[in-house]
């Protein structure tokens, strides 16, 4: 019987390409959520959500207290959804991205699902706007609002796949793609295999030295996705 193997993805330098659009959401996301005008900027790069919103309502001089990191949840998520109509205009899904998830999709023996450090719905967005949801089961993803540290969104997905689908997925079954040396650190911290892709900001000597299983430096060789998935 073939394994069944589960495959983390994250969305963004991975599978899409929205360059600096999040970021100017935010000066109108914060003054929303506190009333002031943002001064310092957010900084992203593989963290999750609430890392980023915590250090950012701290280097604006906010409290990072519960209620303020919802609303600018919130706030941001009403963004989204604002501006998600010139998605297709203003960003765009990476070569092979939608060829790699239709791969496995056709594979009844592959999970697709999420870890990623965006909020739940503008997650949904961005891979709406390219026809890029389809294969993925969105319901049992790790994102950004669990936790600062993005190692943890890992054994959550892991967890809310095996109850779905009725089997363990053990640590050599569960594979995370992404960008960044926070994903292959995500993936190395909880002993599964970690598929980097050199195709954000980062080199493929810097995804290496942190540990990723395989490096590739894009999607668009389908087979080579699916070696480094499946072995």
């Amino acid at each position: 019987m073939t394994k069944k193997r589960l495959v983390l993805w994250d969305i963004d330098h991975t599978l899409v390409d929205f360059t600096e659009l999040g970021s100017t959401w935010y000066g109108t996301a914060f003054t929303a959520a506190t009333g002031a005008t943002l001064q310092v900027r957010p900084v992203f790069g593989g963290r999750t959500e609430r890392a980023t919103t915590t250090d950012l309502l701290t280097a604006n001089g906010f409290e990072a207290a519960e209620e303020t990191i919802e609303a600018l949840f919130r706030a941001l998520v009403a963004e989204s959804a604002r501006h998600r109509h010139t998605f297709p205009e203003t960003a765009r899904a990476l070569p092979g991205a939608a060829e790699a998830l239709s791969s496995f999709a056709a594979d009844g023996d592959v999970v697709q699902t999420l870890v990623t450090g965006n909020l739940p719905e503008i997650s949904r967005h961005k891979l709406a706007a390219f026809g890029l949801d389809e294969h993925l089961d969105l319901e049992i993803g790790g994102y950004g609002t669990l936790s600062v540290h993005r190692p943890d969104l890992v054994p959550h997905a892991v967890k809310l796949a095996g109850a779905k689908h009725g089997t363990e997925f053990g640590a050599d079954a569960v594979v995370v793609i992404g960008d960044t040396p926070n994903d292959v650190r995500a993936a190395v911290a909880n002993s599964v295999v970690s598929v980097a892709v050199a195709t954000g900001h980062y080199s493929a000597e810097e995804l290496a030295a942190e540990g990723a299983h395989t490096v590739l430096p894009d999607l668009t060789d389908t087979d080579a996705v699916r070696r480094a998935v499946l072995g």
